[in-house]
């Protein structure tokens, strides 16, 4: 979807057409941007950036509050859309989704223009745009997908890929960040292209196990299945501070915040899902960039236990912190697997 959740506030609200418009959290409370709109990215703004940044870079940007009850009621209209032209829907946030429509029936099998159904259809039907990236696997798929946003599709066929990933940014690698395309820039490395001139020892040697992912992803290889039903593994919401937390109370001050979010993204679990939560944990990204996370478990979902967890931790470490997250961790059916058959074995 473009700009999903900005593109709601303004279909909802005309008076907005044609200006700058951003759904996040206050500049008051240091809060980020979810998303914006193309208007308000010709000034810079971005999503994930600090809403008083956003402000100042675009004074006469709409800053709205975050309607999350009202964007998943969408999105399960576009869901159910989806399901329209085939079952094998594996969905990766509101906004965002992979379809396999390898055997769908519908326009003698042509994705393209099953593609361009599923975006008229959302359209007449909601009143947003969508793009799509129609290719033979998920990254390539993901990767045309931004190629012609907004409202607009891209076809990247077999014979075209080698072509395609040729000049293509390494940071357009899924897994691909700050440090790792730090890492191959020093090596000389800003494109597909100029990754492929490595081998598989020489990528292992430098980035481990993720050496072989680099390899097989700037060739178009990735043999990830799309997945209907995705068992959640985990929930958690974090922040990144404009100036660093220097003391543990400072830190301290801002877990009311972190759990009231967290409490808030529970509300819209299940309670199927909820009964599995086996675990809770508390991440730290320190002023080094260095990441730690402890956790523990389930024994009471309350914010002083997230707190324990912190204090914990800070005090081995007492550095400044750039980063806190709180979350949890679910049972996954692997657990539940090995749980029913430790109680089915005969007692001694």
């Amino acid at each position: 979807m473009d700009c999903f959740y900005a593109a709601i506030e303004v279909r909802d609200d005309p008076s907005l057409r044609g200006r700058p418009v951003a759904v996040g959290g206050s500049p008051d409370q240091r809060g980020v941007l979810c998303t914006c709109n193309y208007e308000a990215r010709r000034y810079g703004v971005r999503s994930a950036m600090p809403s008083a940044h956003a402000l100042r870079l675009c004074p006469d940007l709409v800053l709205l509050p975050v309607n999350m009850e009202k964007y998943q009621q969408v999105s399960r209209k576009i869901q159910g859309i989806f399901r329209r032209y085939t079952e094998i829907v594996e969905p990766v946030s509101l906004d965002e989704a992979y379809l396999d429509v390898t055997d769908a029936p519908h326009f003698k099998g042509s994705a393209t223009l099953i593609a361009q159904d599923i975006r008229r259809s959302i359209y007449l039907s909601l009143k947003l745009t969508a793009s799509a990236g129609i290719a033979a696997n998920k990254f390539l798929a993901k990767t045309a997908s931004e190629w012609n946003k907004p409202n607009g599709q891209f076809v990247l066929t077999p014979d075209k890929v080698d072509d395609f990933l040729n000049d293509l940014s390494i940071e357009k690698i899924y897994g691909v960040g700050k440090v790792t395309a730090a890492k191959l820039h020093h090596l000389g490395i800003k494109t597909c292209g100029q990754l492929r001139g490595k081998s598989r020892t020489e990528l292992a040697l430098e980035f481990g196990s993720f050496g072989e992912e680099l390899y097989n992803l700037s060739r178009g290889i990735d043999d990830r299945p799309v997945q209907p039903e995705r068992q959640r593994k985990s929930l958690s919401v974090e922040e990144t501070f404009n100036h660093d937390l220097k003391t543990a109370d400072e830190c301290l001050s801002y877990f009311s915040e972190l759990f009231a979010q967290f409490s808030v993204r529970l509300e819209h679990i299940d309670d199927k899902t909820l009964a599995d939560i086996k675990s809770i944990f508390v991440k730290i990204k320190f002023n080094d960039f260095t990441v730690t996370t402890i956790q523990a478990p389930l024994k009471q979902l309350d914010q002083a236990e997230f707190e324990q967890l912190f204090q914990q931790r800070f005090d081995q470490q007492n550095k400044p912190v750039r980063l806190l997250g709180i979350g949890v961790h679910f049972r996954e059916e692997e657990d539940e697997n090995n749980r029913q058959l430790l109680l089915s074995l005969p007692k001694i």
